[in-house]
Protein backbone atom coordinates (compact mmCIF):
# COMPACT_ATOMS: atom_id res chain seq x y z
CA UNK A 1 0.00 0.00 0.00
CA UNK A 2 1.31 3.43 -0.94
CA UNK A 3 2.22 5.83 1.84
CA UNK A 4 1.84 9.60 2.12
CA UNK A 5 4.57 12.09 2.96
CA UNK A 6 4.11 15.62 4.20
CA UNK A 7 6.76 18.32 4.18
CA UNK A 8 6.26 21.25 6.51
CA UNK A 9 7.78 24.71 6.62
CA UNK A 10 8.77 24.85 2.96
CA UNK A 11 10.16 28.32 2.26
CA UNK A 12 8.13 30.41 -0.19
CA UNK A 13 10.93 30.63 -2.75
CA UNK A 14 11.46 26.85 -2.72
CA UNK A 15 7.74 26.24 -3.13
CA UNK A 16 7.56 28.67 -6.04
CA UNK A 17 10.52 27.00 -7.75
CA UNK A 18 9.06 23.51 -7.33
CA UNK A 19 5.65 24.69 -8.53
CA UNK A 20 7.21 26.29 -11.62
CA UNK A 21 9.30 23.22 -12.44
CA UNK A 22 6.29 20.94 -12.03
CA UNK A 23 4.24 23.14 -14.35
CA UNK A 24 7.05 23.20 -16.93
CA UNK A 25 7.10 19.40 -16.83
CA UNK A 26 3.32 19.24 -17.19
CA UNK A 27 2.96 17.62 -13.77
CA UNK A 28 1.27 18.41 -10.51
CA UNK A 29 3.54 19.35 -7.62
CA UNK A 30 2.83 15.94 -6.06
CA UNK A 31 3.70 14.07 -9.27
CA UNK A 32 6.85 16.12 -9.76
CA UNK A 33 8.08 15.58 -6.21
CA UNK A 34 7.24 11.87 -6.34
CA UNK A 35 9.45 11.58 -9.43
CA UNK A 36 12.23 13.47 -7.64
CA UNK A 37 12.17 11.41 -4.45
CA UNK A 38 11.92 8.19 -6.46
CA UNK A 39 15.14 9.15 -8.27
CA UNK A 40 16.79 9.99 -4.94
CA UNK A 41 15.73 6.67 -3.40
CA UNK A 42 17.18 4.72 -6.35
CA UNK A 43 20.67 6.16 -5.79
CA UNK A 44 22.75 4.25 -3.24
CA UNK A 45 24.30 6.22 -0.42
CA UNK A 46 28.08 6.42 -0.08
CA UNK A 47 27.80 4.08 2.92
CA UNK A 48 25.86 1.52 0.85
CA UNK A 49 28.41 1.65 -1.98
CA UNK A 50 31.32 1.22 0.42
CA UNK A 51 29.60 -1.69 2.15
CA UNK A 52 29.04 -3.45 -1.20
CA UNK A 53 32.69 -2.87 -2.08
CA UNK A 54 33.78 -4.36 1.27
CA UNK A 55 31.76 -7.50 0.57
CA UNK A 56 33.47 -8.15 -2.75
CA UNK A 57 36.34 -10.55 -2.95
CA UNK A 58 39.10 -11.02 -5.45
CA UNK A 59 40.93 -8.44 -7.47
CA UNK A 60 44.49 -7.29 -7.14
CA UNK A 61 46.15 -7.11 -3.75
CA UNK A 62 47.36 -3.73 -2.55
CA UNK A 63 50.98 -4.88 -2.60
CA UNK A 64 50.67 -5.94 -6.24
CA UNK A 65 49.22 -2.57 -7.20
CA UNK A 66 52.04 -0.70 -5.45
CA UNK A 67 54.64 -2.95 -7.12
CA UNK A 68 53.12 -2.32 -10.56
CA UNK A 69 53.12 1.44 -10.02
CA UNK A 70 56.74 1.40 -8.87
CA UNK A 71 57.71 -0.75 -11.83
CA UNK A 72 56.01 1.67 -14.21
CA UNK A 73 57.80 4.62 -12.66
CA UNK A 74 61.16 2.87 -12.95
CA UNK A 75 60.75 2.37 -16.71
Amino acid sequence: MAKNLQIRNVPDDVHATVRARAAAAGLSVSEYLLNQITDIAKQPTVTEVLERARQRSGGARGEDIVAAIREGRDE
